[in-house]
């Protein structure tokens, strides 16, 4: 078919992907419109013919999917799917009536569908052959759509809740520091003065490793952004993390002169040694501890996520995670973000069952939420948490 338009499917869950593509389909054929769309009858403003619809959607929207996929393919137009959910079950996704899928990666593939190059199986595959960041712009100037530069994409850790490692492979990828500076200066000239960054492990940016720190990179790329004219810079915080083994006290002195931001978002998870050891968190809490000591110490605020509703969690792990949590509140002014356990497809805890918070989590979070050391939106991911579990229950390949 020739395509002359894409109409991407925008949520607030995948603005960041959706620049992604946008960038590498206007960087590769400019003739193409593109589209974003928030409202599902909107794209009926526009004729089937050379009409692709594109989704990217996590697990817990997949009912809204199934709703308007069938809902669009009825009018006749031409469908294709990639993000978390797509890439750790492309088969269902397909049985929705998806034309094509797309797995990991998807700025190389997007330009061969529109080659019209089609796998036989309908399955375009960017988990085998991982794409090279610099080849790809990281976000579409012309198209008015920045984000946080993407600095860094794959994580080595195989944290049993998480989709990451599956969506973007093991292998750590960084953005060349040549290129970030490069679109962050596009960005100044159009007085996008702020820069945040998109990595699993902002503290790992440059690292072979993808954990052991580089800050004589680090430096050289905050260096390079406020040279600029770069007047804010946020790195370690939203929408990134940090590992608590990736925080040393030269990156701590590294980034406090450059950065705008206090807080430090740190992954934690759980207060309980046997909890970490179950979701393969790959660090100890003597090794958060010394983390948040150090951010204290550089005059950081932490803020610790913490994953709470276990199924397998005991009564002891929950007073741990309870006594841990008062303890670094207290002794490192930390602040925590909390989440309800969703057992997402294509993680090895995806048959886990969902997350349950009883009367204590129930009384402990929200003691903690009067007293302002707490956020997140635990109440709301309960509910996604039975919704995500019911995707696993009912799929089907």
């Amino acid at each position: 078919m020739e395509i002359k338009r894409f109409i991407f499917r925008y949520t607030p869950t995948n603005r960041y992907s959706i620049t992604a593509l946008v960038a590498s389909v206007f960087s590769y054929k400019k003739d193409i419109e593109l589209i974003e769309v928030r409202n599902v009858n909107d794209i009926l403003n526009f004729e089937t013919k050379g009409t692709v619809v594109l989704f990217s959607f996590m697990s817990f929207d997949l009912e809204t999917v199934k709703k308007e996929a069938s809902f669009l393919k009825d009018k006749g137009y031409v469908l294709i799917a990639g993000g978390p959910h797509v890439s750790a079950l492309p088969h269902q996704v397909l049985n929705l009536g998806f034309d094509y899928v797309f797995t990991g990666d998807g700025e190389e593939n997007i330009r061969k569908f529109i080659d019209g190059i089609f796998p036989e199986n309908k399955i375009y595959d960017g988990t085998t052959n991982r794409v090279n960041l610099s080849n790809y712009p990281p976000f579409c100037p012309e198209k008015n759509l920045y984000m946080p530069i993407e600095i860094s994409r794959g994580c080595p850790f195989s944290c049993g809740y998480c989709q990451t490692p599956r969506l973007a492979g093991k292998i750590v990828r960084h953005r060349p520091l040549e290129q970030i500076i490069e679109y962050s200066k596009i960005g100044v000239k159009n007085g996008r003065k702020i820069a945040r960054f998109i990595s699993p492990n902002s503290f790992s940016y440059g690292s072979k490793n993808g954990v052991t720190p580089e800050p004589k990179i680090i430096d050289e790329l905050l260096f390079g952004l406020k040279k600029i004219g770069v007047k804010e810079i946020y790195f370690g915080t939203f929408p990134s993390d940090v590992r608590p083994e990736s925080i040393t006290e030269e990156m701590l002195l590294t980034i406090k002169k450059y950065v705008n931001n206090k807080y430090i978002v740190v992954g934690a998870q759980s207060g309980s040694e046997r909890i970490l050891k179950i979701i393969r968190r790959g660090h100890s809490l003597e090794q958060i501890e010394n983390a948040l000591y150090l951010l204290k110490k550089h005059g950081f605020i932490p803020r610790v996520d913490f994953i709470f509703g276990f199924p397998f969690e005991t009564d002891e792990d929950i007073e741990k995670t309870f006594n841990f949590i008062e303890k670094i509140v207290k002794k490192y002014n930390a602040k925590v973000h909390a989440h309800t356990f969703m057992p997402l497809p294509g993680t090895p805890l995806a048959n886990a069952g969902p997350g349950k918070l009883t009367e204590k989590h129930y009384k402990f979070l929200g003691l903690l939420t009067a007293k302002g050391y707490l956020d997140g939106y635990w109440l709301n991911q309960e509910k996604l948490a039975r919704r995500v579990a019911n995707v696993n229950s009912s799929n089907t390949i």
